[in-house]
């Protein structure tokens, strides 16, 4: 699953001994205080983003590594004559004081870039000194977007659950996990939102094959909002004492698969409860004759 985040970025950092060494690690030759300028970058964090999708705190330790060598562009524009940065380090900050709105300590990636002190980047530099060039947007891949309502795998199947919609009180948005690659950073024009302000967006395709998978998804929503329904129906059918609010609230949560267990079994328990009788009566019919039986001869 690849995914585009933004967020704001380009604070001076200072630069140390350390700091030459890594640098130098990634170029041909030693470089010199004087030849390279060096800023800070916020690359991504663990709050729910305007998306509804966040990082966990795991997945940024596991891509903190990952962005060390990796180029900073311009609008993810993917060509090395935009090459104008790379990052040499980075950092994973914890702000335990400040709580996100899952209820954890907010975390966020910072990573350390340089650039050469050449001609052609001295505008940028300018820009990025002046406050101009502020918003940064990174490129990585991740395994799984988990679902926040009933633990699904987004990335494997739709569970039907909507971003950004409550079900029993509880928000819905998806968890980023299990950080397999990072591509690159890039300027951007998009403002920083407040708490990083990341904004992300999933690369799966375009054209017809996306109409064609928002057609294939709206109908499995349908689908779940009836089977849904039907599961709630057949449980009070079942047990009356049931709560019809309570077993809506359940079903909210549940996946297709356990939907369609529950109503299964429901439909099995209501029919023992309240067995459907035929009109007609199809068995051995009784012969008159028995009624007149004692007044034969």
């Amino acid at each position: 699953m690849k995914i585009i985040k933004e967020a704001a970025g380009g604070e001076g950092a200072a630069l140390t001994a350390g700091d030459l060494e890594l640098i130098g690690a990634l170029a041909r030759r030693p470089l010199s205080q004087e030849e390279v300028y060096t800023f800070s970058v916020r690359l991504c964090d663990n709050e729910i983003d305007r998306d509804f999708e966040r990082f966990s705190p795991q997945t940024l330790e596991q891509l903190a590594p990952l962005f060390v060598g990796r180029s900073g562009i311009f609008d993810h524009q993917w060509s090395a004559l935009g090459q104008a940065a790379r990052i040499y380090k980075t950092q994973l900050v914890r702000e335990p004081d400040r709580m996100t709105k899952t209820g954890e300590g907010y975390c966020w990636l910072k990573g350390f870039a340089y650039m050469m002190r050449t001609e052609r980047v001295k505008d940028l530099i300018a820009e990025i000194e002046g406050g101009i060039k502020k918003e940064v947007s990174v490129g990585c891949a991740v395994e799984h977007a988990v679902c926040s309502v009933c633990g699904c795998d987004r990335t494997m199947t739709d569970c039907g659950h909507q971003k950004g919609k409550e079900y029993g009180g509880q928000l819905c948005y998806a968890t980023l996990e299990g950080a397999v690659d990072a591509y690159e950073f890039s300027f951007v024009a998009v403002p920083a939102q407040p708490m990083a302000g990341v904004v992300k967006t999933v690369r799966r395709g375009g054209g017809a094959a996306l109409e064609r998978l928002e057609k294939e998804a709206a109908l499995g929503r349908k689908y779940l909002d009836s089977l849904r329904g039907e599961m709630v129906r057949l449980a009070m059918l079942a047990d009356q004492e049931l709560d019809g609010r309570t077993m809506q609230s359940l079903a909210d949560k549940l996946s297709h698969q356990e939907l369609e267990e529950l109503t299964k079994s429901f439909s099995r328990r209501a029919g023992e409860r309240l067995p459907v009788n035929t009109q007609l009566n199809y068995g051995k019919k009784q012969d008159s004759r028995d009624e007149n039986r004692a007044f034969l001869a």
